[in-house]
């Protein structure tokens, strides 16, 4: 007798007997889930071999069968036994489960109309409920403007500077450096074309309407999105999650004074501000590499600059700037409140609070240039 495959006690064998000519198979060792699945060849050979009808099989040798390995060779056997198979009377018992069983077959399952449906009114019901959250807070910070206007003693001075050094002077670094690289790649990549065709002064104008226009209002923006929107959210959170928001509640002192209003008031004064200091450093690392690429002197690019970009893009960059600052602060906070009193809560409100201030940022943005589309231009 000689054995094709190499097999011990413990692991699955097939032997092909020298008295049967190749057409008796022999199994034997342990045919399991757990052996099975680290003998890739004997699997395949099975099914390959299941498949023959001149084959006799002999199992009567399998120390252990459990109903994984039966219903491999089930399957291999084409989900009947073999009209010649050798086996023991608790491997039959084994096997007649899976007679006249139907396995189904499995179906790719397509989203029927109600689960479509489902989906949608759920992510509407969610938008609506967060500006319905959102409009609220405007009508607090609304009223509150205008007890303030009546009793300017109670405005919060305090937290209004902290939260403009916090959001405005900690940032003069990040900003100006994002500006200055944007300023230095975009003159760069914009010279290679203008050289083709003999425009090479025309990379002020460029420059100019893109950063003051565009460019620096977003960069400051998105910016101060993800660095002051998350760090305004986090804490506010934070409170919630110590229960100084109760506190304050229990206290009688309003949320929408002493934490919202701040933010809002200090980003509103902030971004205008940064956008002119991002736009100031972009417009330098430009005329630098205007210089450096197209042999623009200084004295020309500020001689022309004024002549290119109308001071009206100017104003509509700062305008920008207020209600960038006065959409990110307000979503910071509303979404600083859903935190409820656990860190998983904590992290993923921050993650919400600084994707949907990029998002407002951009569609406030695309409102600007559409409403404005015939302003600004020489």
């Amino acid at each position: 007798m000689t054995n094709n495959n190499l097999h011990s006690a413990t692991t699955p064998g097939m032997i092909f007997p020298e008295e049967g000519n190749g057409n008796l198979i022999m199994l034997e060792g342990q045919w399991t889930l757990r052996t099975l699945a680290e003998s890739i060849k004997l699997r395949q050979a099975i099914k390959k071999l299941g498949t023959r009808k001149d084959k006799q099989w002999d199992i009567s040798q399998v120390d252990r069968l459990d109903s994984a390995a039966a219903f491999l060779l089930w399957q291999a056997w084409g989900k009947q036994l073999p009209s010649n198979l050798h086996m023991r009377e608790e491997h039959r018992r084994l096997f007649e489960q899976w007679h006249g069983r139907k396995i189904p077959e499995p179906q790719m399952m397509l989203p029927d109309l109600s689960m479509v449906l489902h989906f949608w009114e759920a992510m509407f019901l969610g938008f609506y409920q967060h500006i319905c959250a959102w409009l609220t807070l405007f009508g607090r910070l609304t009223l509150d403007m205008i007890y303030l206007l009546g009793h300017p003693r109670a405005i919060p001075f305090k937290e209004i500077s902290l939260t403009i050094y916090k959001a405005g002077v900690s940032a003069l670094g990040i900003t100006a450096l994002v500006g200055l690289l944007v300023g230095v790649s975009m003159s760069y990549l914009s010279s290679l074309q203008l050289q083709r065709f003999g425009a090479e002064i025309y990379i002020i104008d460029l420059l100019g309407l893109s950063i003051i226009r565009e460019l620096g209002p977003m960069l400051a923006a998105i910016i101060i999105a993800g660095r002051s929107g998350s760090s305004m959210t986090a804490e506010i959170g934070i409170m919630r999650v110590t229960q100084e928001l109760d506190a304050l509640s229990a206290l009688g002192i309003s949320h929408s004074l002493r934490l919202v209003l701040p933010k809002v008031v200090a980003l509103s004064l902030v971004m205008p501000l940064l956008i002119v200091w991002t736009d100031v450093i972009a417009l330098m690392g430009g005329m630098a590499s205007a210089q450096l690429a197209l042999d623009i002197s200084y004295q020309q690019f500020f001689e022309q600059l004024p002549k290119s970009v109308p001071v009206v893009n100017v104003y509509i960059g700062l305008a920008k700037g207020v209600m960038f600052g006065m959409m990110i602060a307000m979503i910071a906070c509303h979404f600083g409140f859903l935190i409820k009193p656990n860190t998983e809560s904590l992290g993923s409100e921050t993650t919400h609070a600084v994707v949907a201030s990029i998002t407002a940022v951009i569609m406030v943005d695309t409102v600007f240039s559409i409403v404005f589309r015939n302003v600004g231009f020489p």
